[in-house]
């Protein structure tokens, strides 16, 4: 059994785990309103390169990206046959039109999808869910009965992918996971909603007894931003202007909404 490689030690690990959502949001929101090759192609070679200089490697890197890299090519298929009609026609057929202009447009969604995709799951790799909360509650001052109960959830996780490998071998032991796909995996389902309604009751009132659910509230860890913060949403907003100048520039801008 393979051991499922850990994120490296890079110099996002300084960097508080709000900013790196705030830089993904900064990252992908101007991104949408052009659909050109010039800012997407622009943009993940920021990335990558970004990617190296801060400390991952290209294997790790690899690892991680790869539903995003399957993904691109069917989104950029699906335009291509089915995008906008424009230019000279290279195959038509009932309901695919391939043309130069659903060619530009699928080129231009593939390096949309890996410009988008990419540097998200870059950003947050390696997050620890305790420092996440810590932001979320300290630095963006959300409701702390919110945040703990999300950390909750997210920790029990790992406990629901192993509660449904113990509950298929005791079916299995028992004879009762050899026939009927469908039927056994409907009534596991049902089966495990009962224990996560249980689990989710239990953690609650444990929760609630221990002062979770108060008003105010102290926190053991401190949560803080710093130099390192502000770098990288300097970056995010540089790494963007230069891919939608560089798309004005080459004159390949495409507004979405044109």
């Amino acid at each position: 059994m393979s051991v499922p490689s850990r994120a490296p030690r890079t110099a996002l690990d300084r960097v508080n785990p709000v900013t790196r959502i705030t830089a993904a949001v900064i990252v992908s929101l101007p991104l949408l309103v052009t659909l050109d090759w010039v800012s997407g192609a622009t943009m993940v070679g920021i990335v990558l390169v970004a990617a190296l200089a801060l400390g991952f490697g290209v294997r790790f890197v690899a690892r991680r990206v790869w539903p995003v890299l399957l993904l691109a090519p069917l989104a950029g298929l699906n335009m291509a046959l089915y995008g906008k009609p424009g230019g000279a026609v290279h195959l038509d057929w009932f309901l695919v039109h391939v043309t130069d202009s659903s060619l530009r447009l699928a080129v231009a969604v593939m390096l949309r999808v890996l410009a988008l995709g990419v540097p998200a799951i870059l950003l947050f790799t390696g997050i620890d869910p305790t420092d996440l909360a810590d932001g979320l509650a300290q630095v963006w001052r959300l409701p702390a009965r919110f945040v703990l109960g999300a950390l909750a959830g997210f920790r029990l996780v790992g406990r629901f992918v192993d509660d449904w490998r113990s509950l298929a071998l005791a079916r299995r032991a028992r004879g009762l996971g050899d026939t009927g796909a469908v039927r056994r995996w409907a009534t596991m389902a049902f089966a495990m909603l009962v224990i996560a309604i249980r689990r989710g009751s239990k953690l609650a009132t444990a929760m609630e007894a221990r002062g979770f659910g108060t008003e105010e509230r102290t926190w053991a860890r401190e949560s803080r931003v710093g130099p390192p913060d502000a770098v990288l949403i300097v970056s995010s907003v540089v790494a963007v202007t230069a891919a939608l100048a560089g798309s004005v520039l080459a004159g390949t801008f495409w507004a979405v909404w044109s």
